[in-house]
């Protein structure tokens, strides 16, 4: 497995949409760098990938999937990492990230990014499966916290020790969701800043930041709306903590012209550069 010798910083990026394609091609745009969704690339041909290698030759390019389900109790899918690393090998991402959690049982998907146990137990076993899967990638994987909307009683620790620890014993890398951390302290009814504070900064090798939806009692991590305040602000704790690190917004529904995304991205570059301006003041 190859590791990272330097903590490299992409700037501020955005995922990638189809609806964008023709824009990201046609105009000049303050974007650094994209973020795939790896399923939608795993094909043999077509317009996808037509755009996509247009768009590589251009930008760099990260991978972020969904279906690797890295906590699952079922055998790991590796007909389907086998896809992953053809895709890698056609794309040359700078990395490869998906979700610290499970997405269904007995071969069946639920479609969803469940949460796990804070457990040793647990973590044993998702250690064991993510250095399976760096292994067979040939690279460090990036995990993703996810928001959440219930906790276990079996719980012998907080999230943030337990993505801390995963990273450690496992020598993967954090792609941090700073608005997953936000939401799963309103549902949870934690202090973010103390997950944030708590993180090993050399492993945070990327930062998401999107919008989401509030239901009032509880919020729900829907991609579908801008960013809100509570979250730039936890994002500029963020970077005042661990310093300047690979940016992107994601939206996934209601998706805005591109412009307005690369004006709300312009915001994340301003507060990033203002916080490490002030720190060397």
């Amino acid at each position: 497995m190859q590791k990272s010798q330097q903590k490299p910083f992409l700037g501020f990026g955005l995922g990638l949409r189809t609806c964008h394609y023709q824009s990201i091609l046609d105009e000049q745009h303050a974007i650094d760098w994209f973020e795939i969704l790896t399923e939608n690339y795993l094909v043999p041909g077509g317009k996808p990938l037509y755009y996509l290698e247009a768009i590589r030759e251009r930008y760099p390019l990260v991978m972020h999937g969904v279906s690797m389900s890295i906590g699952s109790m079922d055998a790991l899918d590796f007909e389907y990492l086998s896809e992953v690393k053809k895709l890698a090998e056609r794309i040359r991402p700078a990395w490869i990230s998906d979700h610290l959690c499970w997405t269904g049982v007995n071969g069946i998907n639920l479609h969803d990014l469940l949460p796990l146990p804070y457990t040793t137990e647990a973590m044993t076993h998702i250690v064991s499966r993510i250095q399976q899967v760096q292994d067979y990638l040939g690279r460090q994987l990036l995990i993703e916290n996810v928001s959440s909307y219930l906790t276990y009683q079996d719980s012998e620790m907080s999230e943030w020790e337990f993505i801390k620890e995963i990273c450690q014993r496992a020598d993967c890398l954090l792609l941090l969701d700073v608005n997953n951390v936000y939401v799963s302290s309103i549902n949870h009814e934690f202090n973010p800043n103390e997950y944030i504070k708590h993180l090993d900064s050399s492993r945070i090798y990327q930062i998401h930041l999107a919008g989401h939806l509030n239901k009032g009692d509880y919020l729900i991590d829907t991609h579908d709306h801008e960013i809100i305040d509570s979250v730039w602000d936890l994002y500029r704790y963020t970077i005042a903590t661990h310093g300047l690190c690979s940016t992107m917004i994601e939206r996934d529904d209601d998706i805005p012209q591109l412009n307005e995304l690369v004006q709300e991205l312009e915001k994340a570059r301003d507060i990033a550069y203002s916080v490490v301006e002030e720190a060397v003041a």
